[in-house]
Parts: C-alpha cells; sequence; structure tokens
C-alpha cells in the first residue's frame, strides 16, 4: 500500500487507505483473539499472523506492512529484539505490544513502540492504540474533541465562578461532594458526586484512579508501585491507585508520556 509507505518514521495513512497488520504472538488463541478484535476496526483492511519471531520475520522480508502487533516472551528472539529488527528497516511499520506482562514497558518505548497493551484487551484500547500508532482519524470521538469540556460552578465569598478541567490538579471525593484542587493550589468543595464529574470530564482527559479520586492524565508526573501498593504523583502529591484502576492507569500514563 504505497501511501502507508512514503515516510522513513513509519506508516501514516490517509483517511481513504486502510493497513495491513501482521500479528506475532506463539499462542494461537491470543492470535486468533487479536485478529477476530482487529477485523472489526475501520483501518484494518488486511490481518496476516506469525506463530513465531523467525516466521514473523520471513513475512515482514516478503511485504510491508503498516502496523505489527507484538507478544514479548517468544521462543528465539523475543519481542523486544524483533521490534529492535524492525527499526533497521528502510521503512519500518509501527509497533504495538500485546502482552500479559507489566515490566517490559520502558524496554518497549526505548524501541520506539507506539503503545504497550496488556491482556486481556478491549476492542476500544485496540482501536485506540491502532489508530493512534497509524495516525488515522478513524474512530475518533468528533463531539468531544470539538466540543469544550463542561465547566463546574464554585461558590467563594458569595461568588459563583466558573472552573473548566484545565484548571484542575485532581479531584477528591467527599460524601455527596467532591473537592477541586486547582492548578493554582487553592481546593473547592462542590456538591456533586465524582460520578457526575467523571462523566463530564473523562472524554477530556480525566481517569478514575480510585473510588474517592479522580485525574487528568496529563498531570500525572509518576506512576510507581511500592510494596504492591499502586500510586500517581500529582502536583507534588502522591495519590493512591486502587488494584481495579492500576492497569488502565498505568497503560495510559506511559502512553500519554510516550506522546509527550
Amino acid at each position: 500500500m504505497t501511501t502507508a509507505h512514503q515516510s522513513l518514521e513509519g506508516s501514516r495513512l490517509t483517511a481513504a487507505a486502510r493497513a495491513s497488520v501482521l500479528v506475532v504472538d506463539d499462542e494461537a488463541p491470543a492470535r486468533d483473539e487479536l485478529v477476530y478484535l482487529l477485523r472489526t476496526i475501520q483501518a484494518v483492511q488486511q490481518v496476516d499472523t506469525a506463530g513465531s519471531s523467525t516466521e514473523a520475520i520471513r513475512l515482514l522480508q516478503q511485504r510491508p506492512y503498516d502496523l505489527v502487533l507484538l507478544d514479548v516472551r517468544m521462543p528465539d528472539l523475543d519481542g523486544l529484539e524483533v521490534a529492535q529488527l524492525l527499526r533497521r528497516f528502510a521503512v519500518p511499520p509501527a509497533v504495538i505490544f500485546v502482552t500479559a506482562y507489566e515490566q517490559y514497558a520502558v524496554r518497549a518505548f526505548d524501541v520506539q513502540a507506539r503503545d504497550y497493551l496488556l491482556k486481556p484487551i478491549s476492542r476500544a484500547r485496540l482501536e485506540t492504540a491502532v489508530n493512534r500508532a497509524l495516525g488515522t482519524g478513524y474512530g475518533q470521538s468528533k463531539p468531544f474533541l470539538d466540543k469544550p469540556a463542561p465547566a463546574i460552578p464554585i461558590e467563594i465569598a458569595g461568588r459563583t465562578r466558573m472552573v473548566d478541567c484545565t484548571q484542575v490538579c485532581w479531584v477528591e471525593a467527599v460524601g455527596d461532594y467532591v473537592r477541586l484542587h486547582l492548578a493554582d493550589g487553592t481546593a473547592h468543595l462542590v456538591r456533586m458526586p465524582i460520578s457526575h464529574v467523571e462523566e463530564k470530564w473523562s472524554p477530556h482527559g480525566f481517569v478514575r484512579i480510585h473510588r474517592g479520586h479522580l485525574v487528568p492524565i496529563r498531570a500525572i508526573t509518576e506512576f510507581a508501585v511500592v510494596g504492591g501498593n499502586h500510586t500517581v504523583t500529582v502536583a507534588g502529591q502522591v495519590l493512591p491507585v486502587s488494584r481495579r484502576h492500576a492497569r488502565d492507569v498505568r497503560e495510559r500514563f506511559l502512553q500519554a508520556a510516550d506522546g509527550r
């Protein structure tokens, strides 16, 4: 597909073009699941599979692919070594890692991976990663992108002030209220459940990290795991991340950091 192979930085498809994808995983059920999901994504035209790194390299030498989905742990060369090899291609394909192991994420981005997905993955998460890696406009939510985030009114000394999400570092649940912690160091109590704030601002980059906290991904400066406890640092404040939300928060933090 010539329109997909004009830049040495990797493939960038036009809205009219659709991508060829190679799935590389030594486990057949994992390959089959990815193939099934990829065939439902509008930006994808063709999906091929390889059950080993050796087979993947042979296929990549025979024809160009726009995108390669790689497992990390495989016999022969592992996924990181395959990705390193792909960087030597004249026109390297975009690479997304799909794995069950968290610990290789930093090394994955060292070899220019476009994303790092932890199994099991949802169709929506995969579609977002694929569209981002290919640089297509497919699947983007234009109503949210074109419309500014709803502002929230706060009362200060008898005056009402509208606060939008760009001014907020994190949101803290306090019973039926939320406390908005602003970038200017102030905090304001608003009668509104945190679920309502999440509904308003999640399309604009806010993510639930805990039942009591909502933060914008852009504001996270560190994701840490100490003694089995997950935390993020936002505006110098260390906030807890529940186990339920840890995987999604880590993935989105790494994705955002790669795009900075």
